[in-house]
C-alpha cells in the first residue's frame, strides 16, 4: 500500500507517533503553555495560544473533508498561519504542500495538481494569482487567510466558530508528513516526501549540532516554502521550546532591526542576504551582539563577506543540504571557515556521506571526486507518484544520489566541485536549465536555446540564455524576459543573453554546455 496515503501507525508503532510534528508540538506547549512561541508584525502567540490555533484549524479542515494521507496547499508569504496550517494538517496524519509564493499562475497550477491538492489555503496577496487559474485546480476547498474575499472561505472566521476538536491522528516515522516541490531535470518539479521521522532527524541533527536551547530566539525571513526557510533553526527552535520570530519577507533594514530588538541568537540565510545586509546603511552602527549563530546556505559563501561578518564578531556557519535530505547534509562551523576555505565541513550527528564514481564503486582517497551520496534518518522517502526518478535517486544499497560532484581531504572535510546536473543557483533558488528551456523554446524566432549560469556577484549565478534564431530573425534580453515573464518565476528569467549561430552539439546531438559556459565561445548582448 502507498505510504504517502496511509498514515495510520501500526500496532508495533507504540511510542512512535511522539516524533510526529504534531504530537511534539503538543507536548511542547503543555509543558510551557506562557512562553512566547511567535513573534511576527508585533503580535506574539503563547504556546498554549498556538496550539490552540492549531487545534480549531484542524477542527475546520476535517469538516471540509480533509482525512489522513490528503492533501492541504499553504501559499502565502511567511506567516504564523504557515505554522497553524502545517501542524494542523499533521495533526490530522494528512500531508502538507509549501508552495512556492515566486511562481507563475501556470507552474502553481501544475504543483497543486501533481499534488492532488484537496484544500487550497492562500494569503490575500496571491488570492488574485490563484485566481488566474483557479479553473484549471481541482481543488475541494478554497480558504482564504483573513477576513474573506469574494469566492474565498475565510480562515478567520472558521476558526472563531465553535467546532468539536478532531482527535488527532497517531502517524509513524515513516509517514509522510509533507511533500516540498523541487525542480527537475525533465523540465516538470518533483515532489520530495518528507516523512515525519525525516523532520525528527533533521531537528536533532541541528539540535545536537548548533546547542540549541529553549532560550534561544531564533529570527526567520527566509521564505518557509523552501526547506532552508523551514528547517533551518526554525522548527527545531519549536522542539526545544524556544521563540520564533518571523518576518513575512526579507529587508536587510528590518532584519537588522528585529536582531536588536529580540536579542535574536540564531537566523539563517543565503549569502546574497548577508551581502545586502552588509551593504546597507547601518550595518556598521546595528547592535549585532546577541547572534550566536548565522547559518548560511543555498551558494558558497565569498570569503571576503566570511571576514567582514567574522569582523563584527558574527559566527557564520556554512552548510550544504538539500530539499531531499530535509535541509541538513554537511556545516562547517566558523573556526574551520578559514583554514577549509571552499569547504561545507562535515555531516552532523544522524547524518553519512559518501563518494561514489562513475560506476558507482566508493571512493575512499582523498582529493579525488565523486559523486557525493547521503544516508540517514533525514533522506526522504522517494518522490511523490514518481517510481522511476525515486528509483533513479538511490543506489541499490539505499544511498541518495545528490548529482554534486565533490572531493574530501584528508580530515574529512567535504569539497563541493562541480555539479552532475545543470542546476544554476540564484540567490539560493535552485532553477533547473530545462525548465527554463522549454519555455523559451516556445518563442517564435529562436531555432534552438540553451540555458546555463554564469558567475554574479550579487546572485551567486544568473540564468544565461544561448540562443540561435531562426533565419531572418533578431531577438533582445528584454523581448525574451518580456515573452517569458507570464510562464517563469522572475527569479528564472534569463538576465543575459548570448547569441551563436549554432549550439555546440557532440556527435549523438547533445549539446555541449562546457563550451557555452567559455563567453569567448558565445556573443553576450
Amino acid at each position: 500500500m502507498d505510504k504517502s496515503v496511509n498514515p495510520r501507525v501500526a500496532p508495533t508503532d507504540r511510542g512512535a507517533h511522539a516524533i510526529g510534528l504534531a504530537e511534539w508540538l503538543c507536548r511542547r506547549a503543555g509543558r510551557m503553555p506562557q512562553q512566547p512561541a511567535i513573534t511576527c508584525d508585533g503580535v506574539t502567540w503563547t504556546y498554549a495560544e498556538l496550539q490552540d490555533r492549531i487545534e480549531r484549524m484542524s477542527a475546520v479542515l476535517v469538516a471540509g473533508g480533509v482525512t489522513a494521507g490528503a492533501r492541504v496547499g499553504y501559499l502565502g508569504f511567511n506567516d504564523p498561519m504557515f505554522v497553524v496550517v502545517m501542524w494542523a494538517t499533521a495533526r490530522l496524519g494528512a500531508i502538507s504542500v509549501p508552495l512556492n509564493f515566486r511562481l507563475s499562475g501556470p507552474e502553481l497550477a501544475f504543483v497543486i495538481d501533481d499534488a492532488e491538492v484537496h484544500t487550497l489555503v492562500v494569503g490575500e496577496e496571491h488570492i488574485a494569482l490563484i485566481d488566474s487559474v483557479r479553473q484549471d485546480l481541482g481543488c475541494a476547498r478554497f480558504i482564504h487567510r483573513g477576513a474573506g474575499a469574494p469566492g474565498w472561505e475565510s480562515a478567520d472566521a472558521s476558526m472563531a466558530q465553535t467546532l468539536q476538536v478532531p482527535a488527532a491522528v497517531p502517524v509513524s516515522a515513516d509517514d509522510v508528513a509533507v511533500i516540498m516541490y523541487t525542480s527537475g531535470t525533465t523540465g516538470h518539479p518533483k515532489g520530495a516526501m518528507l516523512t515525519h521521522g525525516n523532520f525528527w532527524a533533521n531537528n536533532l541533527n541541528e539540535v545536537l549540532l548548533w546547542d540549541m536551547v529553549s532560550t534561544d530566539v531564533t529570527l526567520n525571513f527566509a521564505p518557509m516554502f523552501h526547506v532552508g526557510g523551514l528547517l533551518c533553526g526554525t522548527m527545531a527552535t519549536l522542539l526545544v521550546g524556544g521563540h520564533l520570530v518571523l518576518q513575512r519577507g526579507f529587508e536587510a533594514g528590518a532584519v537588522m532591526r528585529a536582531v536588536t530588538r529580540h536579542r535574536v541568537s540564531v537566523t539563517f540565510g543565503v549569502p546574497a542576504m548577508l551581502l545586502f545586509i552588509s551593504q546597507h546603511a547601518d550595518f556598521s552602527k546595528a547592535d549585532l551582539s546577541s547572534l550566536r549563530l548565522v547559518a548560511v546556505g543555498g551558494a558558497p559563501m565569498p570569503e571576503p563577506l566570511l571576514r567582514l561578518y567574522a569582523a563584527r564578531g558574527v559566527p557564520v556557519h556554512q552548510g550544504y543540504g538539500m530539499t531531499e535530505t530535509a535541509s541538513m547534509i554537511t556545516f562547517l562551523n566558523p573556526d574551520r571557515a578559514t583554514d577549509k576555505l571552499g569547504s561545507s565541513g562535515t555531516p552532523p550527528l544522524l547524518t553519512e556521506i559518501a563518494l561514489i564514481d562513475g560506476t558507482g564503486q566508493p571512493i575512499t582517497e582523498p582529493g579525488v571526486a565523486g559523486e557525493i551520496c547521503v544516508r540517514g534518518a533525514n533522506v526522504m522517502t522517494g518522490y511523490w507518484r514518481r517510481p522511476e526518478a525515486t528509483l533513479a535517486a538511490f543506489t541499490p544499497d539505499g544511498w541518495f544520489k545528490s548529482g554534486d560532484v565533490g572531493y574530501r581531504d584528508a580530515e574529512g572535510f567535504l569539497f563541493i566541485c562541480d555539479r552532475l546536473k545543470d542546476m544554476v543557483i540564484s540567490g539560493g533558488e535552485n532553477i533547473y536549465p530545462a525548465e527554463v528551456e522549454s519555455v523559451l523554446y516556445d518563442h517564435p524566432d529562436i531555432a534552438e536555446v540553451a540555458v546555463i549560469g554564469a558567475e554574479d556577484e550579487r546572485w551567486g549565478e544568473r540564468v544565461v540564455a544561448v540562443v540561435a534564431v531562426k533565419p531572418g530573425k533578431t531577438i533582445t534580453l528584454e523581448s525574451l524576459q518580456a515573452f517569458a515573464e507570464t510562464r517563469l518565476a522572475r527569479y528564472k528569467l534569463p538576465r543575459e543573453l548570448r547569441l551563436v549561430d549554432a549550439l555546440p552539439r557532440n556527435p549523438t546531438g547533445k549539446v555541449l554546455k562546457q563550451r557555452l559556459r567559455d563567453p569567448q565561445e558565445t556573443a553576450a548582448t
